[in-house]
């Protein structure tokens, strides 16, 4: 950063809107293993400092699970190293505006390594290691995430009654749209769409595509704009993959596509209209790859409870031509420039970093090896048995994802057993816990 850039930075920090004194902060933070932004807020001198020199967290935040309980698994750091500091590195690019905080601003961090080289831990060195792989594959990555999230007001009541793609549902989330909005213009975020779903108060966000990481920061910036928008009118925001029982689940759709020299590599066909490479040899790959990734794209025990049968929710290996009941979604409709494909695996919890890693690392494998992809599922690919199934729960998840030491490998052998260490957490968590119902089940029975 230069110095008259630094001097601008410092002169906005002390200034607010219409040049009134505004204590300034920058809030600092790397994403942690769920996905979550966790770091610290600095004053604007503090913030110049750290552009310049780095700046310090506890290493405590690559090793504590989503309600802060230490993992006590790791060795090494965390609360068995002694919760030591870990160093950062600003990623400068990354700052943005918070409009709903005025004199605010974000800017995602790295942790370093002891060699100062950037953490295997981090999940957003993960998304950066694939599209490294498959830019040496000749391909930059195109994606764009989808998310489902349910709102409701402070009383808990749904702000809409859960019919899909209708205007006057829509109309119910006006005053929340209104205020997103410019949040995510200052983010620097573009939605290409929104519409309800089926689902009470289910809202289904459409990001516009960036190129590779740039489409995962923007992921997890919008989850931080859509909570921190809502809890600013009094409503809250979530994006669980399941929460009630017979309704419709948050998903996480993820759109990617592969670019040449400027051009959709994916916008060709073969001489009877099937997809040609490299668009068969991702579909491929990610099939291929599937069952192991479903542990980043599916990444809680709640996560499992939205893949059932009936909900658009895949539970088979499958794909087809603009079948939305298959896990992969080929789509060749309009130009060539939107021709992608769609994961329909991913939950609105998986971490964006993990899900774009998973599905960049399997797509870069099929088309390496010039994969070809099963025949294509028409109709509802949840009825046909012939299909593998996918992981149905996170134990299965994980023993999926130890078979596959291919796709470990892609993703970072390293990344991958602290990952794992992480799940197997959960399930730990799980197994010590008694839930409601449990108790009204079978307390009578037993």
């Amino acid at each position: 950063m230069t110095d008259a850039a630094l001097s601008d930075l410092a002169t906005a920090a002390a200034t607010g809107p219409g040049d009134r004194p505004a204590a300034e902060y920058v809030l600092v933070g790397m994403p942690d293993v769920n996905g979550q932004l966790r770091g610290k807020a600095m004053r604007g001198a503090a913030f110049e400092t750290a552009l310049r020199e780095g700046a310090v967290l506890t290493d405590l935040l690559l090793a504590i699970d989503p309600v802060d309980a230490p993992i006590i698994d790791y060795e090494g750091f965390g609360i068995k190293g002694g919760s030591a500091d870990v160093e950062l590195r600003l990623e400068e690019a990354t700052l943005r505006e918070l409009s709903w905080q005025p004199g605010w601003r974000v800017c995602l961090a790295t942790p370093l390594g002891a060699d100062g080289e950037p953490s295997e831990l981090a999940s957003r060195e993960a998304t950066r290691r694939t599209l490294a792989a498959i830019a040496g594959l000749g391909y930059e990555v195109r994606a764009a995430f989808e998310y489902e999230v349910r709102l409701r007001d402070g009383d808990g009541a749904p702000l809409s009654s859960g019919l899909s793609y209708t205007f006057t549902e829509l109309a119910r989330f006006d005053a929340f749209i209104a205020a997103l909005e410019p949040a995510l213009e200052t983010i620097g975020v573009e939605l290409a769409g929104i519409h309800t779903e089926a689902g009470p108060g289910l809202l289904e966000l459409n990001l516009t595509a960036s190129d590779g990481l740039r489409a995962a920061d923007d992921a997890v910036l919008v989850k931080l704009a859509v909570k921190s928008v809502a809890a600013s009118m009094g409503l809250v925001a979530s994006f669980l993959a399941k929460t009630t029982p017979g309704e419709e689940g948050s998903s996480g759709h993820l759109h990617l596509s592969c670019w040449q020299d400027g051009s959709n590599a994916f916008g060709a066909a073969d001489a009877e209209d099937r997809l040609a490479p490299p668009f068969s040899g991702a579909v491929a790959g990610i099939l291929d790859h599937l069952p192991a990734a479903s542990l980043l794209l599916n990444p809680t025990l709640n996560s499992y409870k939205r893949l059932v049968p009936g909900w658009f929710a895949p539970v088979n290996v499958s794909w087809g031509h603009e079948n939305r009941t298959a896990a992969v979604r080929a789509i060749r409709t309009g130009p060539v420039e939107r021709w992608r494909l769609e994961c329909r695996r991913p939950g609105a919890d998986a971490n964006p970093y993990l899900a774009l890693a998973a599905l960049v690392a399997a797509a870069a494998d099929g088309i390496e090896r010039g994969a070809e992809p099963p025949p294509a599922v028409e109709g509802d690919a949840c009825e046909r048995d012939d299909l593998p199934a996918l992981p149905g729960s996170l134990e299965s998840a994980l023993r999926a994802f130890e078979d596959d030491g291919e796709f470990r490998a892609a993703v970072g052998a390293g990344f991958c057993d602290y990952y794992a260490t992480s799940r197997n957490w959960e399930l730990k968590a799980w197994r010590e816990a008694v839930s409601d119902w449990e108790r009204e089940r079978y307390t009578r029975a037993v």
